[in-house]
This record gives structure tokens, sequence and C-alpha cells, in this order.
């Protein structure tokens, strides 16, 4: 007998749908690296007009897709990046912008909500202008939504700020935005709309959307062309890929109006938890579908309530040495919610 496990790690967890498998099975493929995947460029197409742009690139993880838009802007040595101090690109990405491509990342405190001052960001800016002390900035780097915030949703209006400042200091506006259309439904703003400011996207499409394998990125037709031979140099070409960007459509097509009950079951959960005494949490916090909690209770660990929730099927993640996280997704039902504040309460 299979027992049923309410997996609450990640929105990476999901499993291919049954339209998802076949659609990967029926998929009309051909060598991508050549530029011959029909189905690979039907999706990329796709995606360019979701998003508002000239082209789209398929890349097979967000990592890989933040490596190669920070390489495309920042093509000369010598280049700087401002970026969040608790972005994912500076924290969880094994600093390849620096290590592989060079690139300098200066730091800006991320606040609560996810931004960063725009005077701070301003006042991090560098040019040569003579002074042969400083690397050059070339790109800001923003994150919507913003992970280690909770899943914080960066503003229409704070994104065009950042896009104006950018321009009119000569520097591209790169997003990550992992979980972009999250925030898009959570704001009630069409995706387009809210990278309209941005030089380049990225979008994964294994987190919220629920795809198997990947991310895109979006841009310029000039834009996507240096990615290209970027995601070649780094081992991300690949062959008959129309295979996953065929599940990555259906996951498009099918999830994104699904992602407001993600919000709601996230909003459930706090509320379930802010009325357990050992718990606290911010309800104001959950905007989308991550719910951070921290453990007032000194006799219980993060690890240590982990281990009892796997005990009895549900699936949780250490945030902190006081905190744990819960992300939910479109393969959580109500009922998986309830059964979580179940064995939370025992």
């Amino acid at each position: 007998m299979v027992t049923k496990v309410v997996d609450l790690r990640s929105d990476t967890v999901t499993k291919p749908s049954e339209a998802m498998r076949a659609a990967m099975a029926a998929a009309e493929v051909d060598d991508d690296v050549l530029g011959a995947d029909p189905t690979a460029q039907r999706f990329e197409a796709e995606m360019a007009r979701i998003m508002g742009k000239e082209a789209a690139l398929f890349v097979p993880s967000g990592t890989m897709g933040n490596l190669v838009s920070v390489l495309a802007h920042c093509d000369t040595r010598g280049s700087e990046v401002i970026l969040g101090d608790n972005s994912h690109i500076h924290i969880y990405e094994n600093g390849g912008i620096a290590t592989l491509g060079g690139v300098h990342p200066r730091t800006v405190p991320n606040n609560p909500d996810g931004t960063m001052d725009v005077d701070k960001i301003v006042a991090a800016i560098r040019h040569r202008d003579g002074a042969m002390y400083y690397p050059t900035t070339r790109l800001i780097c923003l994150e919507n939504t913003h992970g280690n915030t909770g899943g914080k949703c960066l503003s229409v209006e704070y994104t065009d700020k950042v896009g104006e400042v950018a321009q009119s200091h000569g520097l591209k506006l790169h997003i990550d935005g992992a979980r972009i259309f999250n925030a898009s439904v959570a704001l009630g703003v069409p995706v387009h709309r809210l990278v309209r400011a941005a030089d380049s996207v990225s979008v994964c499409l294994s987190k919220g959307l629920g795809a198997p394998v990947g991310s895109v990125i979006v841009g310029s037709k000039d834009f996507i062309y240096k990615a290209k031979i970027l995601r070649k140099t780094l081992g991300g070409g690949m062959r008959q890929v129309g295979i996953l960007c065929a599940a990555a459509y259906v996951a498009v097509r099918d999830t994104v109006g699904k992602l407001a009950d993600d919000h709601t079951k996230a909003k459930v959960l706090a509320d379930g938890l802010k009325k357990i005494k050992q718990f606290t949490v911010d309800l104001t916090s959950v905007e989308t579908n991550m719910v951070f909690f921290d453990i007032a209770d000194p006799h219980i660990t993060p690890d240590k309530l982990c281990q009892v929730l796997e005990q009895r099927n549900v699936l949780a993640m250490p945030a902190s040495s006081k905190s744990v996280r819960l992300v939910t997704h479109y393969q959580i039902s109500d009922s998986d919610v309830q059964y979580t504040l179940t064995c939370i309460e025992v």
C-alpha cells in the first residue's frame, strides 16, 4: 500500500501531470543545438510573447538562466553587478557569476519586503570615470518573488523605478523571476507589465508552474543571441529538448490559473500555525505560496520538528536555527493543508 506524502519542502517537488507526460511522449523534436527543434522554437516564441520580450531561450535550470543572463550583460572583464545581499543569485548559486564569469557582486541590503532602497542602489553604482580603483557597474539584479523574505512581491512601481535608475546610468536590469508568475497573480498585474522595465528575465518552469525540468530566459534578440552562445559554453545546449519544452508548455498553460489557490492554501497554513502557541508567524508576510514560521519553544528545534513531521508523512524544510519553511503548490490539496496542521498540533 502506498501512503501519500504531503511534501511541503518546496514547489520544486511536483511530479509531472498526465497531460505533461502525454505531451512529452508526443512531442515533435529535432536537434535544438542546431536550432532545429520545432517544439522548443514554438515554446520559446510563446514565452517571449507572454513576457512581452523579443525572444526567449530554454535553459536547464534557473541557476544557469541567471548565470547566462549576468554574463551576457557583463561581457567585459572588470564588470560589476548590484544585487541584494539576501538574493538567490548571491547566496544559493555557488558564486557562479564571480567564479565562472569574473563578475564582481556588489551587494545592497535587502529589506524585509525583498526590495533594496533605491537611494542605496544609486549610491552603489560605480563608473570608471578615470579612477583605477573600482570595477565598473553594468547591471542591477532584482528578485521577484523574493524567496528569502518569504515570497514577497516587488511592485510594478518599484520595478519601474529601478528600471529608470538603470537606464539613466547606462546599466541593464535583470530580474530573477523564478516565481514571477506567483507575483503577477498575487499583485493582479499582467506578467509582461510586471517585467516591462527589465532587459532580461529568468523564469523557473519547475517551481510554482510544476514542469519537471527547466527555466526560460527572455530579452531582446541581441541578448538571446549572446545567451545562446553562453548556454553552449556552459554545457546547457541539449539536443531533443522539445520533450522538456512540451511539458513546460503544459505547465504554463494549466498551472498559472492554479497559483491563486496555492496562495490561499499558504494563508490557511499560516493562520493555523498562528493559533499554535509554540509558533509565531507574521500573517502579513504571506503574500504568495511560502510560509516561514518561528519556533518559540526552546525545547523544539526546526530539525526535530521536521523529523517528527516526516514520521507522519509530512515533509518540511528548516529555514534557520529557529524557523521552518512550508511551500504550497498545485499538488497540495485543502485536505493536505488540514492534515499538516493536525500533525503539527499533536
